[in-house]
């Protein structure tokens, strides 16, 4: 007995077995499991969102997306073996906006995360918060802008890692109010926390709320344009004063350029109706996903030349290395 998935694999074949080109058997895609590639550690805030929406995503295609953590020298390792992967779809990328500032920060890389990669689909956005320890003599985020203004280089920030979602949002806010802080950067916000809690470092503007539900820590402001419902209360950025802040991490799926429309298409439609699901929508939420993106290939591709732009110009303008 020929069962659905051999036939799907004969489907690609030509008379005589030669493999016909993409576009005549683009109904056959995907006839073997997808590797989705995510440059991050088993278990962490990256990889629990792929691993969701890989799983929905699956149940609408006949095969399965199998997540295969690669990490190394940040996220340069696992997006290296994306961009060499073949270009038939079959092995995709699950960034975030680290993907971003991979250039100015790794002058040799090995690929170009710009020209190597198409986007397929943006999975969603995750606000921080500026959060300060309660020393700070400081109840609003105004208060605390003319206190750092008012003395440059007195207090430390913390972050995630040079490069970071953290660094990068950080450095964006103090570009943007003209002030100096010192950067103390951690091997993930997590092991930053028992120094903020001490107060030792004085700040973070940290991914999600982990930070402000800390002891002895107050949250100031959120990053988004609007409040969250997981917040309300809580204020944003631009409405305290610093017109136009806004800054997020974000997921983001990709695959290497030049791979078929056909299978980038069917792809996004996949993640597309995996977003749609209220069960993922409810678990990316708990993961502190304000927004739930979705749409379409060239949406994303909007987003990210924005992205890349704004992050790009942040790292060289104050001069942040991999390295430090």
């Amino acid at each position: 007995m020929i069962d659905r998935r051999n036939l799907l694999g004969l489907a690609a074949l030509g008379a005589g077995g030669t493999v016909l080109p993409f576009a005549a058997r683009a109904q056959a895609w995907p006839s073997q499991p997808i590797r989705m590639i995510v440059p991050f550690a088993a278990g962490g805030p990256t990889d629990v969102p792929a691993r969701l929406i890989a799983d929905h995503a699956s149940a609408t295609l006949p095969q399965k997306i199998v997540v295969e953590n690669r990490t190394g020298s940040g996220v340069v390792v696992g997006t290296d073996l994306v961009a060499k992967a073949p270009k038939d779809g079959y092995t995709v990328l699950y960034s975030t906006v680290a993907h971003t500032v991979l250039r100015p920060l790794f002058p040799h890389l090995p690929f170009d995360p710009v020209a190597d990669f198409t986007p397929v689909i943006l999975v969603g956005q995750i606000p921080c918060v500026m959060t300060v320890h309660s020393s700070i003599p400081a109840r609003t985020l105004a208060e605390f802008v003319k206190l750092l203004q008012d003395n440059p280089g007195k207090f430390s920030f913390a972050s995630s890692g040079n490069g970071g979602a953290v660094h990068l949002a950080t450095a964006l806010f103090l570009s943007m109010i003209g002030a100096q802080a010192n950067h103390v950067p951690y091997r993930g916000s997590a092991a930053a926390y028992p120094d903020l809690i001490a107060g030792r470092v004085q700040f973070i503007v940290d991914v999600g709320l982990t930070a402000s539900r800390q002891p002895n820590m107050r949250a100031l402001a959120l990053s988004s344009l609007e409040r969250s419902p997981l917040t309300p209360d809580l204020p944003t950025f631009d409405e305290q004063g610093v017109k136009g802040y806004e800054a997020y991490t974000w997921h983001m799926v990709h695959v290497p350029s030049g791979t078929p429309a056909a299978a980038i298409a069917r792809l996004n439609g996949a993640v597309n109706q995996a977003l749609a699901v209220p069960d993922v929508r409810s678990k990316l939420g708990e993961s502190q996903f304000m927004t739930m993106k979705g749409g379409t290939a060239e949406q994303a591709a909007a987003f990210l030349r924005s992205e890349t732009e704004k992050w790009e110009g942040i790292v060289r303008r104050q001069n942040i290395r991999a390295d430090g």
